[in-house]
């Protein structure tokens, strides 16, 4: 493993958008952002190759980051403001006002080699805790008025490793955005940056914040909220705790992502299936990996019987399916939980029962989007608490998040730091061909042989 890594800082500055830009506006929170209140903070880690030293990039290259940020948040101005939470049962909002700015810190590695071992050239295994270093942590919120209680939404950390490569963490609270509103906002910060600051290189409609777009005639904003505030009164707290395991980065290649979808297809004709299968990218990798993981499960869990219940969570975007702008800026996720019986599992046609089971649940959200949305959180909170294995699915190959180039290539390796569980998996593109798949998982060492078995085992019996 590559020697441990120190970093020192160079600068710890804000950025705001350009003053007098943005007049003081509040952004009122649908019942699709309420959902997000208490979540833990969102963290990604973009990494590029710079071979440069560290003078070289901040003389040449921080400059034109933090002017092209400054152009990027006076349209994406809530990353700079505050989420305010005033007394039941008012409404909760996104406020912001001139002078609010996003923290932005500028770091160096004192282990340059360290670069490497992040992008994984370096063989030996990656610590989850090794990457939180370089993606910040959000500021200690400030005191409201009494009236309200405000959090921070975005903070962000560049840090240097000299003559090899350059990281930009991000720190987001999910209440602001999605991960589509969220890569809208960070391909336009990287389109002004390349263009030096020319804000018509931005290849995107402005951010829409209509939010008068989501229809709540039943006040489901305020059924969340109230939910919320029953479970933090139980709550211990959302800390991370240090950890052991290891990430996992699988590779699906455009081939191997074809062969799956025709071996379920297939499966589906021999089994005179009626219904025309959902065959996308998402849903065979999903059902493949979602099946990997319940196989490791099995196996460090021999009292599991095959009465048992397996559950997937996944976001479905549902922008297009309400008919909103692709440019609406919030959240806009239906949570879809997805269960199959360990019998159907052990079976031998898991894959093709995971992808049915899948498939099905994404025809559902098609046809009625926004059906039993009231008990969304509750239904969730339920699986949740009934202690069944689940795995929970985050991200979409189609949100092309390798595309974000701010001007010195694109990044050669996208990290969702926050994922630090087995039952958490991040799916993204691949960034050196179209149509393939990345995911992002952690595990603990001494699982890691047996998980790739597993894995490739499954490739050859699906091929």
């Amino acid at each position: 493993m590559a020697e441990h890594c120190f970093i020192k800082v160079l600068e710890s500055s804000s950025v705001s958008p350009p003053p007098g830009s943005v007049p003081t506006t509040s952004v009122p929170l649908t019942f699709f952002d309420t959902m997000w209140i208490t979540c833990r903070h969102m963290k990604g880690l973009f990494l590029y190759e710079f071979p440069f030293p560290p003078s070289h990039f901040i003389q040449n290259t921080l400059p034109d980051l933090k002017t092209s940020l400054s152009l990027a948040l006076q349209q994406f101005f809530p990353f700079a403001g505050h989420l305010r939470l005033p007394q039941p049962p008012h409404r909760p909002y996104i406020h912001y006002e001139n002078g609010d700015s996003v923290p932005f810190l500028v770091a160096e590695s004192t282990t340059p080699a360290e670069f490497n071992h992040l992008i994984g050239r370096d063989p030996a295994p990656l610590r989850v805790d090794e990457l939180r270093r370089f993606v910040p942590e959000l500021p200690t919120p400030p005191n409201g008025d009494g009236v309200y209680q405000q959090q921070p939404l975005m903070a962000i950390q560049v840090t240097i490793f000299p003559n090899v490569g350059v990281s930009i963490g991000f720190t987001f609270s999910h209440v602001a955005a999605d991960g589509r509103a969220f890569s809208h906002f960070t391909k336009s910060w990287a389109a002004i940056c390349k263009s030096k600051g020319d804000s018509t290189f931005v290849n995107s409609s402005p951010p829409d914040y209509s939010r008068d777009l989501i229809q709540d005639p039943h006040g489901i904003w305020s059924i969340f909220l109230e939910q919320m505030n029953e479970a933090k009164k139980h709550s211990t707290g959302m800390s991370i705790s240090p950890t052991d395991k290891v990430r996992v980065s699988p590779v699906f290649t455009k081939s191997q992502v074809e062969t799956l979808k025709k071996w379920i297809a297939g499966k589906f004709v021999e089994e005179n299936e009626k219904d025309e299968p959902r065959l996308s990218t998402f849903v065979v990798i999903t059902a493949f990996i979602w099946v990997c993981l319940i196989k490791l499960h099995q196996s460090n869990n021999k009292t599991m019987d095959d009465h048992g219940t397996y559950v997937l969570l996944f976001q479905a975007d549902c922008r297009d399916r309400l008919r909103l702008p692709a440019s609406y800026f919030g959240n806009c996720l239906k949570p879809c939980i997805v269960t199959v019986k360990a019998s159907e599992i052990s079976a031998g046609n898991g894959v093709l029962m995971a992808a049915k089971a899948i498939g099905n649940a994404i025809k559902g959200l098609e046809k009625e989007p926004m059906k039993g949305a009231e008990s969304w959180m509750s239904r969730v909170k339920q699986v949740t608490d009934e202690g069944q294995y689940r795995v929970a699915i985050a991200g979409s190959p189609k949100l092309r998040i390798y595309e974000t180039d701010f001007g010195f290539g694109r990044p050669i390796k996208k990290d969702v730091v926050h994922i630090s569980s087995r039952s958490s998996i991040s799916m993204a593109e691949t960034p050196d061909e179209q149509g393939g798949v990345e995911l992002g998982l952690a595990l603990p060492l001494a699982e890691i042989l047996k998980f790739n078995s597993i894995l490739q085992q499954g490739l050859l019996i699906h091929s």
